[in-house]
Formats: structure tokens, C-alpha cells, sequence
């Protein structure tokens, strides 16, 4: 082959190699195999070993080539490369808005609109092509001056050499400049982290590391082994681009790969559910993504919103909420577990974290918190990874003031008062009392159960998970968690979070018989606690109440007289009530209908489903006009109620020539009554 015929040859070679490049890299499209294309380029490596000087800037093969470097050299942007100010909620967004909004006239204002970007974990560049062919590519740097790293930037095969020539009539100019990402993907991080741990060495910490620490190799040849990737989001030159979305279109055309995921939102709206989306499809992306950049569309009103300080107006990351945070520890409490495991749990001032608000942290053990040196009233970070409890990663002993206070593992069980043990070479304390779980699990069930706070959708199942993980020590702490104390354990979606949390914080009121009921007061039933609401009228004054007093009560011997008298008398009773004070149980006055109770003197009895209310409503409004509940049927009986599928209760009343009555006679005598 002459000289001639081979500088033909390879020019086509070029071409040819450049379209597959096109498809592959731009279009996501292959037309031939990685073998068929990697014969392609060994063929024109082998003609310009031949033929040096046919050699170009421009050829394939100078991806991969050239001595490595000594040293960087600076290079001055066209243009400044700008950051960009952060926001982290819709509100920051809608602030953003109506900040930008005051600097553009009415007309503007109507056609806002936005473009908007994954906002990919990476390194920013600058590509300057010359009629066509890169001539230089720098980092960021500082904004005015960045590292000239074209050598590297020319082993990344997403970076075209050469530009596409594009169909549109549009003049094109001599000098092309365009902004873009570098960044590698989380397999080829996985795959180099791997390698670094068969070889012993410190693993990288993040894929973004590796991106900028493989573009500023003054070696190529390592850069290309890193197998970088990149995507263009920016075009400086003036194509007589209107809108920024143009801009991506022209991209694509001359020969870029632009994420296909990017995305005209015609309004806030729009960019929010974009948000949304992303946020949690981001784990199915093959890079990293830390959130979405927001661009105004219109170029014409971006140039005219200017920049502030390093970042321009008319543009604004909206970041994904972070896996980490700062708070600070309000109380470390000590919870047992199903094996009498103490944990100790930092309650945590409410913070968003990894898309959630959480307000517990475990912290494992006592070796754990010395190790942390964490104390109560401490500053600390706070993160989550996966499907777990949040940790305290790090304290801040830079932001204390002197009032923090030293937390010391409990010496006795704080359920049973049972002496703790910590078993010769474990980490973990231990409750030695095996029926103590037991108990503290059946008054979580008492407590929520309906006949007290009737808390909808909250089981034993999910209690038992909220006691095991740490999130719960007694029952006033149900209505302390947030949602994303849920969405750790096992089958907790966000939805049935919110859902779980909602049906919580809307049962903080209850009537004085059903919370003296919820308090599980040994002896205390659900008519006794409706005795004693009736009898005292208010919390405290049954908290006052002598022995003699109760006993002046029917029904309330000395046996249960005193059950009552010590409960209110024991220091942890005390303090369990004024918690449940704080976190917002409110106590309703029993409600009176009439001055002369129309149902006085009449005991009733329930049987069967009710369709229109519950049993417990049921009994609510039947003590509401002053008639009595029983459980069971007798000659004391006066109506038994029935609902659909009656028990044996509607056929003892049968043979006792009890008057038996259905849903509709009872919601009949229940609204003559005005009870409704």
C-alpha cells in the first residue's frame, strides 16, 4: 500500500471508527461488535506505525499515547466555569423562584420555564475544539483558571477528538467551546476497589475521588485504565441557541453523549416530581447522582439574572436530602431486647436524613458510646446507609457548652429493676430476668389496644420490632417517632410510614375512663376506670385520692383501693405520666348530654359486629347517658345489643327473656336521646 492509498484508507478508518463511537457512546446504539471495532482500530494503529506522519490529533489511537507529563499547565476559561448555590426542599425551590422572579419583568415571569439535569457525582471540564478537533480540555479549578488535562480527557472515549458535522444550515463556528462531566461508573469503582483490596491497599472512598484523582494523572496511561465516561451539559458558543434545551440538542448533533434522562419541566411542579422520581430511581442508575440541577430555560433571561458571588441566579442544585446530619442528642435511654440485650438509644433532636426525618440513633453498646465519648446535650453527626437504624457516626466536642451530662449504663434492669449482668468476654449488658420482655410487650398491647388509644394499624408485630430495635422504651415514646424511624424496619414502605405515624399522632385525646383503662393498673378493668373517672372527674384528683376515698367507690374493695393508691405513689408512674403530658395526650372532660341521664340504672350488653361503629364507641355513648356496661349476660341485664354473627350472649338472652335489641332499635333509642 503507497502513501497515498494508506492516508485514504485511514481516513476513512477514522470515520468509520468515529460513527461506531457516535452510536455507541451518543446514541446508546451498536451497529458491529466490541471485536469487529477493535479490529478496526488495530488496522489504523498498524498503518500509522507505518506512516508517523499521517498521525493526527484527531485519530483514535491518540486516546492512549503520549509522555507523561511533569507538570500541569494553567489555562484561562473563556468564560468563568460557576458553581451553583444549593437548595435541599420544594420550599428552598419555591424561595429560588420568587427571588428570580422579582429581577424579570410580568411577561417573563408568565413564560418561566426550566430545563433540568441529573446532577451526576463527578468532575467538571472544559473542551475547546478548533475547527472541529479538540485542541484543549481543562478541570474547573478555581473558576477562572483551570488544568490543562487534554492528554488525559482524550483516552475517555465519550469525548469525541473530532466533531460530528452537523445537517443544520446553521453556520457553525471555527471555535467550539462546551462544558461537561467527568465521572466513572459504580461498577468500574467496585471493580478498581476490588483490586485495591487483593493488593492490601487503602480502598477509595467514593467515585467521585477516583474521577478527580484519575483525570489529574500526569501519566494517560492510568487515566485509561480507569475507564472514565462523561457526559456534555453545557454549550459556550453562540449556535443562536434560545433555550438551554437547544443547547443539549446541538450537543447531541455534533457528536456528544448528553444524558438521556434530562428533562424540559415547564414548571415548579414539574421539576419537583422530577425531583422525586430520581430520588428514588437513583439507585438504578449506573453513576452516582447527588441530586438534579434546575436551569432557567430561557437563555435570554438567564444571561439577564446575572450571577451572584460564584454562582449564577438563573440556575440551582436541588439536592437529594443527605445521608448525613447534624443534631444533637437530647437523652440516651436504655432499651431491652427480646434476649434481655440492654441497647442504649440516643433520642435525637427531629432531623432529615436520606430523605426522612429521624429522631432515634442506636449506639450498640456501652463500648460504643465510650469509644464515641458521646454525652447528652452533645452535638453529633448522624447518618444512614441501607435498611438500618440510624448511628451516630461522629461527636462534635468543638460545639459543647459545659451542660452536657455523662450517660452511665443502668446497674438494674429500668423495666423490672433486675440486677444487670455483663457476661465474661461480650460487649452487651444483660437483663437476667427472662419474664421481663414478656411484660413490657403485653403493656404496649394494653395500651394501644382498643378499649384505650385504639391506635389503627399499630400490631403486636410492629410493636415488637419498635421495642427490638430500640425505638420504643414505653408507650409515650409511640407518639415521639417520625417517619423515618419507621422506614428502617422490615416491610416499611414511606407510605405505610406515613400512614403508621398519621393514625398515631391522631389518637393524642382520649377520655379519662379509657386512659385510667390504657395506665394497666393492676385490678383496674374498663368499667372500674369508668367508675373512678366518674368519681373524681379529673386525673388529679384521682392522682390525690386516699385509700379511704377509693374505697368509698362501688365495686373498689381494699385490695383494689390499694392497687390504685401505690400506682400513683411510685416515682416511674409519676414521670411516665408527665411524659405522656408532653408529648401531647390530652385528657377530654367526660362528656354530660342532659341533666337527667335518660339511661340511668340500665346495664347493657354488646354481641356481634356493629356496622355503623365499633363496640368501643358503642359503650362510649351508652356511658355517655349513664347507662352501665357487663361482659356477660344476667338477670341484671336490661337490653342485650346484637350486631351481625351474635356469640352465645344473644342466645343466653334469649333463654332468659332478656329484651334483645339490633343495630338500627339501638341507634333509634340512641338518637331519640340526642346522643348523636
Amino acid at each position: 500500500m503507497t502513501k497515498s492509498e494508506a492516508k485514504k484508507r485511514i481516513e476513512k478508518l477514522k470515520r468509520l471508527i468515529n460513527h461506531h463511537r457516535y452510536l455507541y457512546h451518543v446514541l446508546d446504539r451498536q451497529e458491529i461488535s466490541d471485536a469487529a471495532l477493535d479490529s478496526l482500530k488495530k488496522e489504523l494503529f498498524d498503518l500509522e506505525q507505518k506512516y508517523p506522519e499521517l498521525i493526527t490529533l484527531d485519530s483514535p489511537t491518540q486516546r492512549i499515547g503520549g509522555k507523561p507529563l511533569e507538570k500541569f499547565k494553567k489555562i484561562r476559561h473563556f468564560r468563568p466555569m460557576f458553581s451553583f448555590n444549593d437548595a435541599f426542599s420544594e420550599k428552598d425551590m419555591e424561595d429560588w423562584q420568587e427571588r428570580i422572579s422579582k429581577l424579570l419583568t410580568e411577561k417573563e415571569k408568565k413564560e418561566i420555564d426550566f430545563f433540568c439535569e441529573l446532577k451526576i457525582d463527578g468532575l467538571a471540564i472544559e473542551l475547546i475544539y478548533e475547527k472541529g478537533i479538540l485542541k484543549t480540555g481543562s478541570t474547573r479549578g478555581d473558576g477562572i483558571l483551570g488544568e490543562d488535562i487534554a492528554q488525559n480527557l482524550k483516552t475517555i472515549e465519550a469525548i469525541p477528538l473530532r466533531l460530528k458535522d452537523r445537517d443544520s444550515p446553521r453556520t457553525v463556528p471555527e471555535e467550539i467551546i462546551v462544558r461537561g462531566e467527568v465521572f466513572i461508573s459504580k461498577k468500574e469503582f467496585e471493580k478498581l476497589n476490588k483490586e485495591r483490596q487483593k493488593k492490601k491497599l487503602v480502598l477509595y472512598a467514593n467515585p467521585r475521588n477516583i474521577a478527580a484523582g484519575s483525570i489529574r494523572q500526569l501519566d494517560p496511561k492510568i487515566t485509561a485504565k480507569r475507564r472514565l465516561d462523561s457526559f456534555a451539559y453545557d454549550l459556550v458558543t453562540d449556535f443562536r441557541q434560545k433555550t438551554h434545551e437547544e443547547k443539549h440538542q446541538i450537543l447531541k448533533s455534533i457528536g456528544f453523549k448528553i444524558n438521556p434522562h434530562n428533562k424540559y419541566c415547564k414548571n415548579l411542579t414539574e421539576v419537583f416530581r422530577f425531583h422525586k422520581f430520581w430520588q428514588e430511581k437513583r439507585t438504578e442508575l449506573p453513576y452516582e447522582i447527588d441530586g438534579i440541577v434546575v436551569i432557567v430555560n430561557s437563555n435570554k433571561n438567564f444571561e439577564k439574572l446575572g450571577v451572584v458571588g460564584k454562582a449564577p441566579r438563573g440556575a440551582i442544585a436541588f439536592k437529594f436530602a443527605p445521608n448525613q446530619a447534624t443534631t444533637k442528642v437530647e437523652d440516651i435511654k436504655v432499651q431491652i431486647g427480646r434476649t434481655g440485650a440492654l441497647t442504649p438509644v440516643a433520642h435525637l433532636k427531629p432531623v432529615l436524613v436520606g430523605g426522612v426525618t429521624i429522631s432515634r440513633a442506636t449506639l450498640h453498646n456501652e463500648d460504643e458510646i465510650k469509644k464515641l465519648g458521646v454525652k447528652i446535650g452533645d452535638t453529633v453527626i448522624v447518618g444512614r446507609a441501607g435498611d438500618v437504624i440510624p448511628d451516630i457516626i461522629k461527636v462534635l466536642p468543638e460545639l459543647r457548652t459545659g451542660r452536657e451530662k455523662k450517660f452511665q449504663m443502668p446497674k438494674k434492669c429500668p423495666i423490672c429493676g433486675t440486677r444487670t449482668i455483663k457476661p465474661k468476654g461480650e460487649a452487651i449488658i444483660r437483663c437476667t430476668n427472662p419474664k421481663c420482655f414478656a411484660q413490657q410487650k403485653k403493656y404496649f398491647y394494653h395500651f394501644i389496644s382498643k378499649g384505650t388509644f385504639n391506635i389503627v394499624g399499630l400490631g403486636p408485630k410492629i410493636v415488637d420490632r419498635l421495642i427490638e430495635k430500640g425505638l420504643v422504651t414505653d408507650p409515650a415514646d409511640l407518639f415521639r417517632l417520625e417517619e423515618g424511624d419507621l422506614i428502617p424496619l422490615e416491610r416499611f414502605a414511606e407510605k405505610s410510614a406515613e400512614n403508621l405515624i398519621e393514625a398515631i399522632q391522631s389518637q393524642k385525646k382520649i377520655t379519662l375512663p379509657r386512659f385510667i383503662y390504657a395506665l394497666g393498673i393492676r385490678n383496674i378493668g374498663e368499667e372500674t376506670a369508668v367508675d373512678l373517672a366518674k368519681y373524681f372527674g379529673s386525673l388529679v384528683k384521682l392522682k390525690k385520692a386516699t385509700i379511704e376515698k377509693l374505697e368509698n367507690i362501688m365495686d373498689v374493695g381494699p385490695v383494689v383501693a390499694k392497687s390504685i393508691f401505690d400506682w400513683f405513689h411510685q416515682k416511674k408512674n409519676l414521670q411516665f405520666l408527665e411524659k405522656l403530658e408532653k408529648v401531647g395526650i390530652k385528657i377530654e372532660k367526660i362528656k354530660t348530654k342532659t341533666k337527667r341521664p335518660k339511661l340511668k340504672g340500665l346495664t347493657f350488653v354488646l354481641t356481634g359486629g356493629l356496622e355503623s361503629m365499633d363496640r368501643e364507641e358503642a359503650k362510649e355513648k351508652i356511658r355517655e347517658f349513664g347507662g352501665e356496661i357487663s361482659e356477660s349476660v344476667s338477670q341484671k341485664t336490661n337490653y342485650v345489643v346484637f350486631g351481625r354473627e351474635p356469640g352465645s350472649k344473644y342466645q343466653k338472652a334469649k333463654e332468659l327473656g332478656i329484651k334483645t335489641i339490633g343495630e338500627k332499635e339501638f341507634l333509634k333509642m340512641l338518637k331519640q336521646f340526642t346522643l348523636l
